[in-house]
């Protein structure tokens, strides 16, 4: 999805599944911790039901729309952890599994070799 859009513009539009059925209203955006980049959407799925909870990214704004690439009983059947809260690592890792998709883990540290002196040379023995 745009990363460069606010947030803020996306509470109360639609959302529709992959094949255009209405899941319902955009209740609130939750945003990345270490980055401040919306992350998901907790979409209210009716009147009296609760919010559903789905990624954002590989979701797409069209035409003022949120269009999410997932059936709509997917998305209606997808943890449920509340709103109005932050979500935990442990809850954003269920959410991404119930999607299936793939999280990549960050990428190790380079390996640095420790232990040299600044402008010393080595010893080539």
């Amino acid at each position: 999805m745009q990363t460069d859009i606010d947030p803020r513009n996306l509470i109360g539009r639609k959302a529709l599944d992959r094949n255009g059925s209405k899941i319902g209203t955009i209740d609130e955006v939750y945003l990345d911790d270490a980055t401040g980049v919306p992350e998901w959407a907790a979409i209210r799925t009716g009147l009296f039901s609760r919010d559903a909870f789905v990624p954002l990214e590989p979701s797409e704004l069209v035409d003022g729309t949120l269009r999410v690439p997932f059936e709509r009983a997917l998305i209606k059947d997808s943890p449920d952890f509340g709103v109005g809260r932050h979500l935990s690592p442990e809850q954003e890792l269920q959410l991404y599994h119930h999607y299936g998709l793939d999280i990549t883990a960050p990428a190790p540290p380079q390996d640095v070799t420790f232990g040299h002196v600044a402008g010393a040379e080595e010893d080539p023995t």
